[in-house]
């Protein structure tokens, strides 16, 4: 198929009419037409709640003519759930606690005050919460260059991972990258704050630079898809329930 601008568009057609969620004991399926959902490794694609094989579902049913693959955030994430995560568990503790040597709530500009005043106005409280709720206690500094941080807090990002199930700890891990930050990305897992609010606070800089000398048009469509996919990982959130 070739759009309008003369492009050949590559993604599949769509092949299937209907979606229909099946559960399977304590677990749920997908089904195109009748036929189960796999991973690319043609594994089963089975999920732990009814809420998040609605949830993939639904990506399923939105899509139109061609599969847009890169819109269905929460079944590409499922797929790392399935796929990856089970063989990956220790790497991925091990890169949750990488972020809290270097957490983004930890560095506050050291000038200008404007800004300093907004990022300790917003970070402080979380680094506060991470503290009491996690043992998580992290040095902040001014600047980018890391101070060095208390080892028992940072081995409690890795053992909090550790404990986690495949499908919650690919989201925790998938979230951190985003923000740049453990503390964030634990705030979201754990419900304190939503993903959506994460990802806003992960931009304070980017928003007052943006506030200061405008923001490129390519700038601003890299930041509505990050901001999608936040809200897309709190749908992933709150279908696998309360934090546990």
């Amino acid at each position: 198929m070739v759009s309008p601008k003369g492009e050949i568009d590559n993604r599949p057609k769509r092949f299937y009419t209907d979606v229909t969620v099946v559960g399977q004991g304590d677990s749920w399926s997908i089904r195109l037409d009748g036929k189960p959902l796999r991973t690319p490794e043609k594994k089963a694609l089975v999920l732990p709640t009814e809420a998040l094989a609605n949830v993939i579902a639904d990506e399923w049913r939105a899509q139109g003519e061609r599969i847009d693959l890169q819109s269905m955030f929460n079944m590409r994430l499922a797929n790392v759930a399935i796929d990856r995560t089970p063989v990956a568990r220790g790497d991925l503790g091990k890169e949750a606690a990488r972020y809290a040597h270097t957490d983004l709530v930890c560095h506050l500009a050291e000038n200008p005050a404007v800004l300093r005043q907004r990022q300790e106005a917003a970070w402080a409280p979380l680094r506060a919460w991470a503290g009491l709720e996690l043992g998580l206690s992290l040095v902040a500094v001014e600047g980018i260059i890391a101070a060095s941080q208390p080892e028992d807090s940072v081995e409690a990002v890795r053992a909090h991972a550790a404990a986690l199930d495949d499908f919650r700890l690919t989201a925790l891990v998938h979230g951190i990258a985003m923000f740049g930050s453990a503390v964030l990305g634990l705030a979201a897992e754990r419900r304190h704050i939503t993903a959506a609010q994460a990802f806003e606070l992960s931009r304070i800089d980017e928003e007052f630079q943006a506030q200061q000398w405008g923001e490129d048009a390519e700038a601003a469509r890299r930041t509505e898809r990050s901001r999608a996919e936040a809200h897309a990982l709190d749908l992933w959130f709150d279908a696998l329930g309360g934090a546990k």
